[in-house]
């Protein structure tokens, strides 16, 4: 690789850095707060939430990594316009498509992280996510049975414990079943065991009482019966993730583009979307190549300007996301139209298409000026 050619890429290849570092540290930051809170108020050990912040890193960084290869090229092309060091290049010779392949190797290498990212690391990091979600879900009672708090596993659905005795039996409970309109049951019992049943965790409540409310306003009905010991299925209070199911973004990619019948049991989706999904994750790399051109095409068009190159940066963006909406546009087709498939490759080839324009229409605008304007524009060339 020429020299120029790798000064470009070391600038670029260093702005990207800063730029992911920055947008991940923000992303991740927000992400983990939210998942702190939700963690920490099911009763979860701060060891629990830095595992699930930490299996959420891979996604945040598939998503910003495009975003910092735009503002790398975009930043780096205005800092060597301003150091005159693009102007020197373009006097030596240099046409805006050859000052481009420097970029082009790096949108290529972030596509490359990106394609490990969303192929391997993503589908692994959301399986290990669903199985803890999955564990964590059995545990009823750190997730949800704490003493001296009114908890709400589902709608409908009141627990109140009044404490959690050493050898783990609950004492004073109360559980009230609200989901039918017509109809209210309120459990009481001295204590309770949460037992394994085969469908799920099972409250075995002992010396309690049931009293059930039928009917509404004036045809209310209260039944009371006393029991000695009664069995109620908790497993509607496990969590909803473990009960719809494993997600297709938990698969690797060579898996989804030929479905097995366990994967599609698992997911309850349809062989055509599975493959939908396979080609979204191929599709998702090729538009980091894109949003570096058009950082760097975009910002070759303006020529200087004492009030900078606000508007060129102005038009990169809005470039990007255009892209961005074609892309969100042909997921959405292809969702609700497998068949469709192929437009979810259309976002790489409109950007490709845009970034070519703007090269070209950059290499027009510092075509040499001719022998005659040169010579001070009398029409005859200098002696």
């Amino acid at each position: 690789m020429p020299r120029i050619d790798r000064y470009i890429l070391s600038q670029m290849l260093t702005l990207f850095g800063f730029f992911a570092l920055v947008l991940v540290s923000v992303y991740w930051i927000n992400r983990a707060v939210s998942l702190f809170e939700q963690l920490m108020s099911d009763g979860q050990t701060a060891l629990v939430v830095l595992e699930f912040t930490a299996l959420t890193l891979p996604v945040v960084i598939s998503v910003v990594l495009p975003v910092a290869a735009f503002a790398a090229t975009a930043y780096g092309t205005n800092r060597l316009s301003n150091e005159s060091e693009l102007v020197a290049m373009q006097t030596a010779g240099l046409s805006p498509w050859r000052l481009a392949r420097p970029v082009l190797v790096f949108g290529l290498v972030v596509s490359v992280m990106v394609g490990i990212l969303v192929n391997g690391l993503v589908p692994a990091a959301r399986a290990r996510m669903a199985d803890r979600q999955a564990e964590i879900a059995e545990n009823v009672t750190a997730q949800f049975l704490r003493p001296g708090v009114f908890q709400y596993p589902v709608e409908g659905i009141t627990v109140f414990i009044g404490s959690i005795a050493s050898d783990g039996r609950l004492l004073d409970v109360f559980l009230e079943d609200a989901r039918l309109a017509n109809r209210r049951v309120a459990y009481t019992a001295e204590e309770a065991l949460v037992v394994r049943g085969e469908a799920g965790p099972v409250l075995i409540m002992l010396k309690g009482m049931i009293q059930t409310l039928h009917g509404r306003d004036e045809t209310q009905r209260l039944d009371v019966t006393r029991f000695e010991e009664l069995s109620y299925d908790i497993g509607a209070m496990v969590s909803k993730s473990s009960a719809r199911g494993r997600d297709l973004r938990d698969y690797a990619t060579l898996r989804l583009l030929n479905p097995d019948a366990e994967l599609l049991a698992a997911t309850g989706a349809t062989p055509e979307r599975a493959r939908v999904e396979a080609h979204e994750r191929i599709a998702q790399p090729l538009l980091s190549p894109v949003a570096a051109m058009i950082g760097f095409a975009t910002l070759l068009i303006g020529g200087y300007s004492r009030f900078g190159v606000w508007r060129q940066v102005l038009w990169a963006i809005v470039g990007l996301i255009g892209v961005q909406f074609l892309t969100i546009g042909a997921a959405n087709l292809a969702g609700a139209d497998p068949s469709r498939w192929p437009l979810i490759y259309v976002p790489a080839v409109a950007g490709t298409g845009l970034c070519l324009l703007l090269l070209w229409m950059a290499g027009r605008r510092r075509r040499p000026c001719p022998p005659a304007f040169i010579a001070g524009g009398s029409g005859k060339t200098a002696p």
